[in-house]
């Protein structure tokens, strides 16, 4: 699909008619959060097209700037929205990857349930490694061989490094096939993903989890769905404890 034209300045802000009709600024945060939301997966916007102004925004939600921006800065977190410095606010995925709706709103707003999510991404994860290492054309070999050099080179350049690890993740589930499968570990990885940006911050951490990645591309490139599952096990218990080690416990978070 084609991106939506950017909005000039001087369009006008949503109307009555638009999803983002005025609210009352009662837990104000959480309630732009999960009207824009609401409002991304709506179909009414492409992939790629940038919003309104956050005073636009503002201004047809009836609240205050500030409410605005930290319910963006809350779904860029979750990657359902790009920030971009100079340019303005991108939405990033396409409505079928929009899937944080579909859980417990809670999980945004506090609930304790970030070891349960890890839980829920370890088998997951393990299950997609299984199949990619019998589904992987030589494209998608190709393509996480090119993800894993990235995150080589940017070993100790974090933020790339993240970027590059979740993107070798999504590559790996894209080659399966099963759409659902997909949507359900891009919801999981979004949720966590503010702990997974804690837990890489040494250059140890990188270098280990690189090894553990490929030994996963090793598995896959051989066609060893036994081995390639065994491989993101050890990856995603390695994983875990780094995760729930990282600053800030997670089971006393509000995050």
């Amino acid at each position: 699909m084609t991106p939506a034209a950017p909005p000039a300045d001087g369009d006008p802000a949503p109307g009555p008619s638009d999803p983002l009709g005025s609210i009352e600024p009662v837990s104000v945060v959480s309630a732009v959060t999960r009207r824009l939301l609401d409002y991304f997966t709506s179909g009414r916007l492409e992939p790629g097209a940038r919003l309104p102004a956050e005073r636009r925004l503002a201004e047809s939600l009836g609240v205050g700037r500030s409410a605005v921006r930290e319910a963006l800065a809350a779904l860029e977190l979750l990657g359902v929205v790009s920030v971009r410095p100079g340019s303005g606010t991108y939405l990033k995925s396409s409505a079928s990857e929009l899937l944080p709706q579909t859980l417990s709103w809670g999980v945004l707003l506090g609930e304790r349930r970030t070891r349960e999510l890890i839980e829920v991404r370890h088998g997951l994860e393990v299950r997609v490694a299984g199949l990619a290492a019998e589904l992987a054309t030589p494209g998608t070999l190709a393509a996480l061989e090119e993800t894993l050099e990235t995150m080589r080179t940017h070993s100790e350049d974090f933020a790339a490094f993240v970027e590059a690890d979740m993107r070798f993740h999504q590559l790996l589930a894209a080659s399966t096939g099963n759409v659902t499968l997909a949507d359900l570990l891009t919801t999981v990885r979004s949720l966590i993903r503010v702990w997974v940006e804690r837990a890489v911050g040494d250059a140890r951490h990188t270098s280990l989890t690189v090894a553990e990645h490929a030994a996963v591309v090793a598995a896959i490139r051989a066609s060893d769905a036994d081995a390639a599952g065994a491989a993101m096990d050890a990856h995603m218990a390695s994983a875990r404890d780094r995760l729930l080690s990282a600053p800030g416990d997670p089971d006393a978070s509000s995050t």
